[in-house]
């Protein structure tokens, strides 16, 4: 009877630190099923499962240390070793927040003094006229980057796992709260907030564990590029630079906006419509499509129609940066030689931020929808109602 609630006791301690990691972490097998229910239980209780762990193998342990027989004491020996081991392991090694840090210090800076190329790809935001920039390969790391935009507090994220950058409001009901990185949902970071300790998606800043499941954070308009473009485009733009303390983790990154990282989760596949693809990617209403990012190259621009609204999307000579519009009526040809589209319909011309600098429309402004870069599995995970360009489309 000791030997089976020994047994008992020391699966369920080893068994409920071990799983409470394994379904938000990315180990083999954790993200393709729907375990976030059960995961979030684990996390909440953890502690009544040590309780009950401990209380099983108490009278069994000391039953076993009073025994003459000294395999038995070795064996519980190793066992109780096995479960330390463990606790360390899953409570302050593999722990999202244990790898990953938010930066120690926040530096910008503008003109000469910024320290980042011009070919980094970056998170642009602009509000009530202030620009920032936080570069990919920084913010890649540290999963949420805390800031201030004009007098509006941002919460920058970015995951790399599905290459999706978003910025939200950290205000929930009105206060500003205060996240941690938790782990993983389907390959995606997931937050967990202090007060509620609610779990948050960062693809989307729903709430999808906890009192709060079924809220989303209110997202902000950003866009990604590359670090010229958007000086091109923002002149005054201050640029977050990098923490010295985390040189090392940014180095781990080095190559990842070329798509050349070279780990399984962060990898880029040059094909189509692979799981690690890139596209580009639109939501209008209840309505998502997705765009080949090898079409786009190709093509520079793309036109189509979602939710009935007329988009033009392209791309700048760079390769990099891309820029969704709603076009109205009016249907576009690139200049690659100059970097400007013209209409068809009275031949204007247009710079890549949607004005038209020249021509009988000179002066107007094409409306910049939202848009994502982002690897395909992700995308058709978080939006399985998607739809692919095809692009004989009729517009």
């Amino acid at each position: 009877m000791r030997t089976f609630l020994f047994s008992i006791g020391i699966i369920t301690l080893i068994g409920a630190e071990i799983l409470r990691v394994y379904f938000i972490m990315p180990f083999p097998g954790s993200q393709q099923k729907e375990t976030i229910d059960l995961a979030y239980f684990l996390h909440n209780n953890i502690n009544y499962f040590r309780i009950l762990g401990f209380l099983l193998i108490a009278y069994p342990f000391i039953a076993f240390f009073q025994s003459d027989s000294a395999k038995a004491k070795i064996i519980v020996s190793f066992l109780l070793v096995l479960y330390l081991v463990v606790f360390y392991f899953f409570n302050f090694r593999f722990l999202a927040d244990k790898m990953f840090y938010q930066p120690t210090l926040t530096l910008f800076a503008k003109g000469p003094a910024n320290k980042i190329q011009g070919k980094d790809l970056v998170l642009g935001v602009s509000i009530d006229g202030v620009s920032k920039a936080y570069p990919i390969e920084i913010i890649g790391y540290h999963h949420q980057v805390r800031d201030t935009v004009g007098n509006t507090p941002v919460m920058i994220t970015y995951c790399t796992v599905c290459r999706t950058g978003r910025v939200f409001s950290p205000l929930i009901a009105g206060k500003d709260e205060h996240f941690r990185l938790v782990g993983m949902d389907h390959f995606n970071a997931m937050f967990e907030d202090a007060t509620t300790r609610s779990w948050w998606r960062q693809v989307s800043g729903e709430a999808i564990a906890g009192p709060l499941k079924g809220k989303v954070l209110t997202e902000i308009p950003a866009e990604q590029m590359r670090l010229d473009a958007w000086i091109s485009q923002h002149p005054e733009t201050e640029i977050m630079q990098p923490d010295t303390t985390f040189n090392e983790a940014y180095a781990g990154l080095k190559n990842y906006d070329e798509g050349k990282s070279k780990g399984d989760l962060t990898r880029a596949d040059s094909l189509s419509w692979k799981d690690k693809s890139w596209i580009v990617g639109i939501q209008l209403g209840m309505d998502a499509q997705a765009y080949d990012w090898n079409e786009l190259l190709a093509k520079k621009v793309l036109q189509d129609k979602v939710s009935g609204i007329p988009l033009l999307i392209t791309m700048e000579n760079d390769s990099a940066s891309f820029h969704v519009f709603k076009r109205d009526t009016l249907a576009f040809e690139f200049n690659s030689s100059s970097s400007t589209l013209q209409d068809i319909q009275t031949r204007s011309t247009w710079n890549l931020k949607g004005q038209c600098i020249e021509g009988t429309l000179a002066g107007k402004q094409l409306p910049v929808v939202q848009s994502y870069q982002e690897f395909w599995h992700s995308w058709r995970t978080f939006r399985p109602q998607t739809t692919t360009y095809k692009s004989d489309t009729k517009l």
